[in-house]
């Protein structure tokens, strides 16, 4: 009697003793800043942004975020007097603002700042480089390198085509694993390009051209490139935009995937991007691009706790990081929101790869959440579900409400079957399509309470996000 007596002590004590899983977790501290198309370096301790605009901000943590600057005018920190000092990309682009910059840190230990000057109602557009000691500046001029829409000869010595040759936009230097420099860039038009660049000056090696075709053409609105390579995959991941940037342009992420920094790139079902633009004769053509990409996050909404939408619209444009020390990875970008029309901020979420070697998107934006093993009793429940699709449109995917059942099916709105690999995976045959994911907890800040998530891709390239309710 004595020993049930005291069992039952020990059990009452555990029980009233704060769950791990049960207790009151901190709010994370979010500083929301607003630079369109974040391109993201890390410089010691702390995380930049650079976009369009000459927008930046930085952080140390990818939560508190810090404005540095926000428009292109005389007295932006990051380049003095910059009417005077790129007075040579505005005469030639015909416009009064820059777009989507990118800033790297070459071997002489200085940063390199890739701008760009684009008139917006056609491909006119130039990109040339200003350096700096600090990378936040102030950064001065080196020149233009690169340009498009002229009449006459183009780049490669043939009378510019827009349905064919790039718009010089939108660049994204990076190196590969040999340490070898490149740069993609481009913008609709005649799609994205890559070139060899030298890791010395930071300009492109001669005689290429416009450089290598990767994907697009024939205007379809395909732009944002950014490449990632991944130690542990050994793949090049290029993420990229499609559809229209504006709050019913239908923008959304997609990824696919090389073993080389210049290609060929593929996507989930084995497509090579080369072979992607839109039909002859057409401009903005959606419907033939559509299919085609893996894509991982577009316009979404969830409920939270007072009944209200919460979500995205239109995010894109992102840069993406690997972080050695951590083995985490993160996607960064910007995103407009629902009912607010073409207010955007920045937002980063942690990517995970799935078993299949790509990356899955965390549903919700990242707040020092780490991977760990779950077991069936953390994840069974009810979740609110997001089916991404892979449409271009500007109609916002609503929540579906499911249950992971502890008998491995899934029943609600959505039926099928669930089940846990590995320490963290989830296979989810729904749809009857299965999807390779992981499960994350996460902070969600609809509910503001950490939640069991997963984020999951089918073989066709379609994402599901899952939040526990």
């Amino acid at each position: 009697m004595k020993k049930y007596l005291l069992r039952l002590f020990v059990i009452l004590t555990i029980c009233l003793l704060p769950s791990p899983v049960f207790a009151q977790i901190q709010k994370p501290d979010f500083h929301e800043v607003s630079v369109h198309d974040p391109s993201v370096i890390k410089v010691n301790n702390a995380y930049y942004v650079f976009g369009s605009h000459l927008a930046s901000a930085k952080s140390t943590d990818l939560m508190k975020w810090k404005q540095i600057s926000s428009s292109v005018d005389q007295n932006n920190p990051l380049i003095r007097n910059v009417y005077h000092e790129l007075n040579e990309a505005f005469t030639w682009a015909e416009t009064k603002t820059l777009w989507a910059a990118d800033v790297r840190q070459l071997g002489d230990g200085k940063f390199y700042m890739y701008y760009n000057a684009c008139r917006g109602d056609s491909p006119r557009s130039a990109l040339g480089i200003a350096v700096a000691d600090n990378v936040e500046g102030p950064y001065r001029n080196k020149g233009i390198f690169l340009k498009s829409g002229m009449d006459g000869l183009s780049q490669d010595g043939t009378k510019y085509d827009a349905t064919k040759h790039p718009n010089a936009v939108d660049p994204h230097t990076f190196y590969d694993k040999k340490g070898k420099l490149w740069m993609v860039y481009g913008s609709y038009s005649g799609g994205i390009f890559i070139l060899k660049m030298d890791r010395k000056t930071g300009l492109p090696l001669p005689n290429q051209g416009y450089g290598k075709k990767l994907i697009g053409g024939n205007h379809s609105r395909i732009e944002g490139a950014y490449i990632l390579y991944h130690p542990k995959t050994h793949y090049y991941y290029m993420f990229m935009s499609f559809g229209g940037l504006d709050a019913v342009g239908g923008y959304n992420i997609r990824v696919v995937r090389s073993k080389n920094p210049d290609g060929p790139y593929y996507d989930a079902e084995g497509h090579e991007m080369v072979n992607l633009h839109g039909k002859p004769g057409t401009i903005f053509d959606d419907r033939s691009i559509e299919p085609y990409g893996v894509k991982l996050m577009g316009n979404f909404s969830f409920k939270n706790k007072n009944g209200t939408d919460y979500g995205y619209v239109s995010p894109g444009h992102n840069s993406a990081y690997y972080d050695e020390k951590s083995g985490k990875s993160y996607l960064i970008f910007h995103t407009r929101f629902p009912g607010r029309g073409e207010e955007h901020q920045v937002r980063v979420h942690q990517m995970m790869m799935n078993k299949k070697g790509w990356p899955v998107v965390a549903p919700h934006r990242y707040a020092g959440e780490s991977l760990k093993k779950v077991n069936k009793q953390n994840v069974v429940g009810e979740y609110k579900l997001i089916q991404h699709g892979k449409d271009i449109s500007a109609h916002i995917k609503k929540q579906l409400d499911i249950t992971l059942n502890p008998n491995g099916k899934v029943s609600g709105a959505v039926t099928g079957r669930w089940k846990i690999t590995g320490s963290n995976n989830i296979e989810l045959d729904i749809y009857g399509k299965r999807y390779d994911g992981v499960f994350l907890q996460q902070w969600d800040s609809g509910s503001e309470r950490e939640v069991m998530t997963f984020s999951g891709l089918s073989h066709e390239g379609d994402a599901v996000w899952g939040s526990k309710k």
